[in-house]
């Protein structure tokens, strides 16, 4: 089959093998540890440097589907298949995605030009997370630099171990990432929103007046919230040494438990990592179900004042703090239930206690116990949202509404109300990875996620309202601030969208002039319902769920069971629990100094539709007819 459009025309491999579920197994899912590292050295120029993917193996993609140019004299060969699924699966080991300078006199849009010599100590780094539908949500993020969302293994030589201190802290070069403003960090209490509690990452490269307001991961940490005295990371991508650099000096040296989901050689490169910190001790998610990921990104911070819980979207990798658009609830701090209090103390009228107990007693693990317990002696009843997560597992009856899309529809379902003209209501979703959907809309998105996203209260109407996806097109990765190495954590395969180019309807462009981040490529997950002129909300949802089965589940056995592959976690905000009939839409976002009723989107609405010149951004072909904000062109080898 070949596909083509402005940026070439490319054959895809025939295969007998249609099988919709890509998701790699989760034990290739992640980089080695040793390769998320920190350092201050220089190293090559961002506009020559070369980094290397290691995204993780699309389970959609049988191993003989191959993506390889037209022209068969040319000596630029594509990536083998790369997955998509969770934040960016890392297909194939060895398959290498390369910023090429760009050079106007190329005879040929696929010939790149000379290649900058390999230089070993940039290697094996993965820049992405997905979440594939039918395989894995975390796209090739397994990367150490990037993300998103780990490939079968191809017979070829061991790398080198390398020490974890030398590894440079991006893909693209030591020098990559440039030093933040002196006056980039808050040395007092932020201006936060005290109403939703819900926040924006900083973005490096901003106007400061578009950071006032968003939190880095080192003001979560900072002693402005509270004296810690123990956390807990749940993730799917770890970058160990830098994340410990995010803790205030004071507290590094405090116990930190690591929630992930590797097994085998990716979980023994991350045990790797830990080696030189006695602080660090593991909690490995158990994974019983194929291609299923830990994508779960979560806080559980132990004050001396309290206890705080953060679930955000950010991998713990330096690349998903500095110039991507990210999102996180912040809880409120929880402070401690009086001694002889009763079990049911300190419940919120969201049930967000009894939920988030449930959620971690899914994961079966002694390590969390006294977790657990510490949560029970904390009072959450000020929280306002309603947790909705995802865990591995087949579900009947009434367990079928515990997880997934399937939870969403029965807190819709139960906490909002119908609307007059409620089929003019749209429904959005924002997202960073697409997994199989399948041959048509009816097989699941249509005829199973759809429906989840359209209920409102107990009406019976089934409404068909018209449904915006808002995903980055080719401009939009090439124009962004990080240039095409922001595609690394857009893990969408070609062998996957060929497969569903219905699909494609659907696109809207990514563009946020309100909170400033049109060109901080998004690796935030939203999901939402909004008034026919896009001024009112019914309800939003910010979670780490790609838009794919794995993620969010899928029925079985003529609808009699859900079964959910992957770990996922996210908020879901309904008016009611606020004493509101809707959500006023923010206008301007930017700088938050105050708390304010109206609700920050933290996208431009109404979206805008791809035009007939718009295509999606696909990770795993060449992009070489235009140059990215750096000078590079895209071409995956």
């Amino acid at each position: 089959m070949s596909l083509e459009n402005q940026h070439g025309k490319w054959t895809l491999s025939s295969s007998d093998d249609d099988n919709d579920d890509p998701r790699p197994s989760a034990s290739n899912n992640n980089p080695p540890p040793d390769q998320h590292t920190s350092s201050d050295s220089n190293h090559n120029s961002p506009k020559i440097a070369s980094y290397f993917h290691q995204p993780k193996h699309d389970p959609d993609l049988p191993p003989s589907i191959e993506v390889k140019p037209e022209p068969k004299s040319d000596p630029v060969t594509a990536a083998p298949p790369l997955s998509i699924g969770s934040e960016a699966r890392q297909a194939s080991q060895a398959s290498q995605l390369k910023p090429v300078k760009y050079e106007s006199n190329q005879s040929s849009p696929f010939l790149a030009g000379k290649r900058k010599k390999v230089d070993d100590s940039i290697s094996g780094w993965a820049l992405s997370e997905s979440d594939d539908d039918d395989d894995d949500d975390d796209k090739a993020k397994g990367q150490s630099s990037g993300q998103k969302d780990p490939p079968p293994k191809r017979l070829s030589p061991k790398p080198k171990k390398v020490k974890v201190e030398e590894r440079p802290p991006s893909p693209h070069g030591r020098t990559y990432y440039i030093d933040e403003p002196d006056d980039f960090f808050e040395t007092s209490v932020p201006p936060v929103n005290d109403t939703y509690r819900f926040y924006l990452n900083k973005v490096t490269g901003l106007e400061k007046r578009y950071n006032t307001g968003a939190l880095h991961i080192k003001e979560i940490l900072s002693p402005l919230f509270g004296t810690l005295k123990e956390s807990v990371q749940f993730n799917y991508c770890f970058d160990i040494a830098w994340m410990l650099q995010q803790y205030p000096p004071e507290f590094r040296d405090r116990p930190v438990l690591i929630v992930h989901g590797d097994k085998r050689e990716a979980k023994a490169r991350l045990l790797q990592q830990a080696q030189p910190y006695s602080q660090v001790r593991f909690c490995q998610a158990k994974l019983d179900i194929a291609f299923g990921t830990h994508h779960t990104k979560m806080m559980l911070l132990w004050y001396e004042e309290g206890f705080r819980v953060v679930i955000l979207t950010s991998n713990m990798i330096r690349a998903d703090w500095y110039q991507k658009t990210q999102g996180l609830w912040m809880s409120p701090l929880y402070l401690r239930l009086p001694e002889g209090s009763p079990e049911t103390a300190g419940e919120s009228p969201t049930l967000f206690k009894r939920d988030l107990l449930e959620y971690l007693g899914a994961y079966r693990a002694p390590e969390l116990t006294d977790w657990i317990q510490r949560i029970r002696e904390h009072d959450l009843s000020e929280t306002r949202v309603y947790l909705i997560g995802s865990t591995p597992g087949r579900y009947l009856g009434s367990d079928m509404e515990r997880w997934g899309h399937l939870r969403l529809r029965k807190l819709l379902h139960d906490h909002t109300r119908p609307i007059p003209n409620e089929e003019k209501w749209p429904v959005i979703g924002q997202f960073s990875s697409i997994g199989s959907m399948g041959l048509d809309k009816t097989k699941w998105l249509a005829g199973e996620f759809q429906r989840t996203l359209t209920t409102l209260g107990k009406s019976s109407l089934r409404p068909d309202p018209p449904m915006h996806l808002v995903y980055p097109s080719v401009d939009d990765v090439r124009t962004s601030l990080e240039g095409y190495p922001a595609g690394g954590s857009l893990p969408y395969s070609i062998q996957t969208a060929q497969k569903q180019l219905w699909l494609h309807s659907y696109f809207h462009r990514w563009q946020a002039e309100t909170t400033g981040r049109s060109h901080a490529m998004p690796h935030i997950k939203t999901y939402m319902r909004a008034s026919p002129d896009f001024t009112q909300l019914a309800w939003f949802l910010v979670t780490s769920a790609n838009l794919s089965k794995a993620a969010w589940g899928a029925l079985e056995k003529n609808n009699t069971q859900v079964m959910v592959r992957s770990y996922e976690l996210g908020v879901l905000y309904v008016p009611s629990a606020f004493s509101m009939s809707t959500f006023p839409v923010q206008m301007d976002v930017f700088p938050a100094t105050t708390s304010s009723t109206s609700f920050p989107v933290p996208f431009d609405l109404p979206p805008k539709r791809y035009s007939s010149k718009d295509q999606p951004w696909m990770w795993n072909i060449p992009y070489t007819q235009a140059p990215d904000t750096h000078g590079n062109i895209w071409v995956p080898s």
